[in-house]
């Protein structure tokens, strides 16, 4: 088991969002939870000081680190300058090239991610080529939006968003005197798992938010008067009626009675 980086015990940066796992029992169980073996390419985010990363060094066949600090990122090259299982991409998860990741679906993901930009990461690593799953640490509340029932009110685009390309689970709850510093706010553990075969051409994905983006802005009308009125919707009554039997709804209903599979339905139905 690798040690903790050296060199990477200072004071975290509230610009980047930083509150490092310190329980090396949470530790353990987060990585158990990846279930990563001999075989597998597993991608860190934000790997910070190595607390899921001392888990995982020596367990998998290649494991990729990407750290945006700069204090951080150098303590883990130099930590692993001599191993050739461990790289270090010294960068910002959002803007490296995903093809740089994975290109065959076989890449795992882990990470502890900062709070203020969990969404944007989510679809980052939703966006294709897909890995095969996630494991990804989150706000509390973020993760009982991703798994909302259909009706509550939590429910919204973001549930819809991530499970109509992905099944999602909420695996358990992080309390906040894990970490240190100590954040306003419990986590939990989710793990997602891309469809497969993927249920939507890319095309109709892109039809597909744009539809339910719509629509989560304007949540408390029925769906006739969104698909018609909403300035990025536009269509006629007779189309969204059509759509809306596809997706065996009325446009009677308002977006949080559709089901992530009735809003595939409805954008496949749509021009």
């Amino acid at each position: 088991m690798a040690s903790t980086p050296p060199g990477t015990h200072g004071r975290a940066k509230r610009s980047l969002g930083q509150n490092f796992l310190v329980d090396q029992n949470l530790q353990r169980k987060i990585v158990s939870a990846l279930g990563a073996g001999v075989d597998d390419e597993v991608l860190e985010v934000g790997p910070g000081r190595g607390a899921l990363t001392q888990h995982l060094i020596g367990t998998v066949r290649h494991l990729t680190l990407v750290e945006l600090d700069d204090d951080l990122a150098a303590s883990l090259e130099q930590e692993n300058a001599d191993r050739d299982d461990v790289s270090v991409i010294h960068g910002d998860v959002l803007k490296v090239p995903m093809d740089r990741l994975t290109s065959d679906g076989s890449l795992r993901v882990i990470g502890n991610i900062p709070y203020n930009i969990t969404t944007p990461i989510i679809f980052r690593f939703l966006e294709r080529p897909r890995p095969m799953d996630m494991i990804f640490m989150v706000q509390a509340e973020v993760a009982d939006r991703i798994v909302a029932p259909v009706g509550t009110k939590a429910y919204g685009a973001l549930s819809i968003g991530v499970r109509s390309v992905a099944r999602v689970q909420r695996l358990f709850k992080v309390s906040r005197g894990a970490f240190r510093p100590v954040p306003g706010v419990d986590s939990a553990i989710i793990r997602i798992t891309p469809l497969q075969p993927e249920p939507l051409e890319a095309g109709d994905e892109l039809r597909l938010r744009r539809v339910v983006r719509s629509c989560f802005q304007w949540r408390r009308k029925q769906l006739r008067r969104i698909l018609r009125d909403h300035p990025e919707l536009g269509y006629t009554v007779d189309v969204a009626e059509r759509a809306a039997a596809a997706a065996e709804c009325t446009l009677d209903e308002r977006p949080e009675r559709l089901s992530p599979d009735q809003f595939c339905r409805l954008a496949l139905a749509l021009p």
